[in-house]
């Protein structure tokens, strides 16, 4: 070829050989000699610049397309256990492809964020433009890192938020981001060969100011990688969706329905209705409706309602925000049972005999409509004979039949003896602001307990039907504790003085009688512990290994479609069973059964241990404005370093340094978990009573440091002329060594 080639002969070149695309090989590929080189330098040049082309290193490219072998960025797996990648610098206009790792028996096991290089081939297939092919992996997933960026005459860092961590992170001036001093920033640590010392990252995202009203949940949102955002797609599948018609259902409207829900709930899975049973064969018996929101008629397989509504697995609850599973024209609006608006939903029908058993049950799809939006406290009004203006018109034909029909089931339960833990919920109030206004115990009433028997008649009800139908579905399984737990529990138990039978099968009734023994004794919160520890974490699972703590052969959850796609699931199971349309379970939703019960195990803990990480931090920053005040507590962990305490007042959880005690050496027995002065003779162990001075609180990470002042009642000067533990009295002092060195032993069995 003689002369220049033309741009759109460049690119298309570029295109077909993006493997040998520097300047050279493109020179020798249109035989550009001599001068003209200088020309076809010129012209790359404004290819370049006009965004045309990228360079990497010496080699042209298309930055609208992938070359054939790339370094890719493993983004994560799907459900079904497809590995996806993205391109590790996408300079494109449109959104960067999507690429479907090849899997191999032999290769490595990669993760999200590992980084790979790959041979790449291009696919017609939904969901994925690319499969690519390993090469080798050449990074291994970077560090996530959450802190405050400090800057400081000798560059910047990343200050830890995590309690207990005191690990900087150095950050390069370059690999900033943009970050100012005391914002709260995300990170990730950057290899570094050779170096010692202080370890690198660079700031990959500033999340704001960590004092910021908003901030403390905002955390926990980034740090366990929670989704808090919803894509285009899946608001405008939401945005769609229109109230559903009678068509192909039972008109409920008529009934009375009411959701009893705490007073700032913001969206109603459920709704109850109650009245006498006038079948003379059923004396004194009772028919209890449960009405469930009908997510499934809008949320169906295969959208991009479902996939964001799997991938979040459910909602999470913050004291200043809801992250929720599905968007709020359904989570508030559509799949909510509002007061006054016919909603579609899926009810049970449960003829209950005198005593709260079950005599007979009848699903339906229907539609419904709430005469009342209720809270507990308004309904324990009328329990307690002081109804509000409100329930005073439903207290005789609508409240006092769900009270009637509580009481027998109330029988029920009794008889089957669930496990009954005594273990307070504390709840954080705010201010409009943003700041911790209160930190109380979560009321129990008559109310609440209503709500929840009515719910488990309704879990046990779908559990049962859909297992006589030959139906797959999601169970919520407890199994028992393991022997060695139960083991452990038991030297617990015999060290406190108290009985836990031995050589029979375990039931949930010998467990309540242990912690009956031990209401209102001195080990009252140290068995409750003991047996909480004991149990088994609950999890959903295809298959039925019944729930120990519920004392159930066969459980699912049912009564939570908007906040739990376990609920979806066993919906979506009901309809397949009962033939009620074509939005049941599909072939896909049954594949992978196994894979989605796994997952939403997984998104349920993530949840759990975020919510208890920001109400740390909440409680930290209500005590922060008390440094100096003395509080009573628990002692309720042991280390070398120093003892954990548990305040009575707001159950927030301390440190007392084993420094801060005296000026002494303090033994720690790792198999006893206790600490003992070496002179003094001071041991703490679990359990024990404890007087502290607030010394430090930091909100940011949620962390308490408390002095020590009294144990069992006795100032610690005191105590430090003495020799030997500190006991009331010599007996009790043996008994409780004993309880507490069986639940350390128990502890570590765990």
């Amino acid at each position: 070829m003689k002369g220049l080639p033309t741009k759109s002969q460049v690119m298309d070149w570029i295109a077909e050989n993006p493997d040998r695309a520097t300047k050279r090989d493109i020179a020798r590929a249109f035989g550009v000699k001599g001068a003209d080189r200088i020309d076809l330098k010129r012209m790359l040049r404004e290819l370049e610049g006009s965004g045309h082309l990228g360079r990497r290193r010496k080699v042209f490219q298309d930055p609208d397309r992938l070359p054939p072998v790339a370094v890719l960025e493993v983004r994560g797996a799907n459900l079904d256990g497809d590995l996806f990648a993205g391109p590790l610098e996408w300079k494109g206009k449109g959104p960067e492809p999507r690429i479907l790792v090849a899997h191999r028996p032999s290769g490595p096991a990669l993760g999200r964020g590992d980084r790979i290089l790959a041979r790449l081939t291009p696919v017609k297939a939904e969901g994925h433009a690319f499969e690519a092919r390993l090469i080798r992996r050449i990074g291994q997933n970077p560090r996530k890192i959450f802190g405050i960026y400090r800057t400081g005459p000798d560059g910047g860092r990343i200050m830890p938020i995590e309690k207990g961590s005191d690990r900087e992170w150095r950050v390069d001036d370059n690999a900033t981001s943009g970050a100012r001093n005391g914002e709260l920033v995300e990170g990730e640590s950057v290899s570094q060969k050779g170096r010692i010392g202080i370890p690198s990252a660079r700031i990959t995202a500033t999340l704001g100011d960590p004092a910021a009203p908003g901030s403390v949940s905002l955390i926990a949102i980034h740090q366990h990688g929670i989704p808090d955002d919803f894509g285009d797609e899946v608001i405008a599948e939401a945005e769609a969706a229109k109230p559903i018609g009678f068509e192909g259902r039972e008109d409920l409207c008529e009934l009375p329905f009411v959701t009893i829900d705490p007073e700032d709930a913001r969206d109603h899975d459920d709704a109850c209705f109650a009245k006498p049973d006038t079948d003379p064969k059923n004396p004194n018996g009772h028919i209890v409706w449960v009405a469930i929101a009908d997510v499934a008629a809008h949320v169906r397989s295969g959208t991009a309602l479902d996939a964001e509504a799997r991938r979040r697995g459910n909602s999470t609850y913050f004291a200043d925000r809801v992250v929720p599973m599905l968007p709020e024209r359904l989570s508030g609006d559509l799949c909510s049972l509002r007061e006054g608006h016919r909603r579609a939903c899926i009810a049970v029908e449960l003829k209950l005999d005198s005593k709260g058993n079950r005599l007979a049950y009848r699903f339906t799809r229907a539609l419904m409509k709430s005469v009342a939006s209720l809270s507990y406290r308004e309904v324990q009004t009328v329990k307690d004979g002081v109804p509000n203006e409100k329930c005073a018109h439903l207290a005789a034909d609508v409240i006092h039949p769900l009270f009637d029909a509580y009481r027998s089931v109330r029988r029920a339960r009794e008889e089957r003896q669930p496990l009954d833990l005594e273990l307070p919920e504390r709840v954080i109030a705010l201010s409009h602001d943003g700041t911790v206004e209160s930190v109380g115990l979560k009321e129990r009433l008559d109310a609440h307990r209503l709500i929840e028997e009515f719910m488990i008649l309704a879990n046990v009800a779908a559990a049962e039907d859909l297992f006589a139908r030959q139906c797959r579905l999601l169970y919520r399984v407890h199994e028992e504790p393991a022997p060695e737990r139960l083991d452990a529990l038991r030297e617990v138990a015999q060290a406190s003085g108290l009985t836990l039978a031995k050589g029979q099968v375990l039931r949930t009734r010998h467990l309540n009688s242990l912690l009956a023994q031990a209401k209102g004794s001195e080990f009252d919160e140290l068995v409750n512990l003991s047996t909480l520890r004991a149990m088994q974490q609950a999890y959903y699972h295809p298959e039925n290994f019944g729930h120990f703590g519920l004392a159930l052969r066969s459980y699912a959850h049912f009564t939570s479609p908007i906040r739990r796609y376990a609920d979806l699931i066993v919906h979506r199971a009901l309809i397949s069973a009962h033939g009620w349309g074509d939005d049941g379970l599909s072939p896909d939703d049954i594949d992978r059964l196994e894979a989605a019960a796994k997952h939403i195990s997984d998104t349920e803990r993530r949840s759990m241990v975020a919510e208890r990480e920001t109400n740390d931090r909440y409680l930290a920053a209500y005590l922060s404005e008390r440094v100096g005040s003395e509080f009573t507590g628990r002692i309720n962990g042991i280390q070398r370093f120093g003892a954990f305490v548990r305040l009575d007042e707001t159950g927030a959880d301390g440190l007392i340094p084993v420094r801060s005690i005296g000026q002494e050496f303090f033994y720690h027995d790792s198999r006893n978990q206790t600490l003992k002065g070496e002179k003094s003779g001071l041991e703490l162990s679990v359990g024990l009573a404890v007087r502290v001075r607030l010394s430090d609180a930091v909100p940011v990470t949620g962390g308490l440091t408390f002095e020590l002042l009294e144990v069992n009642g006795k100032a610690l000067s005191s105590l430090s002329k003495r020799r030997g533990p500190v006991m009331p009295n010599r007996g009790k002092a043996k008994s409780r060594r004993r309880a507490v060195k069986a639940s350390r032993r128990s502890e570590r069995r765990r």
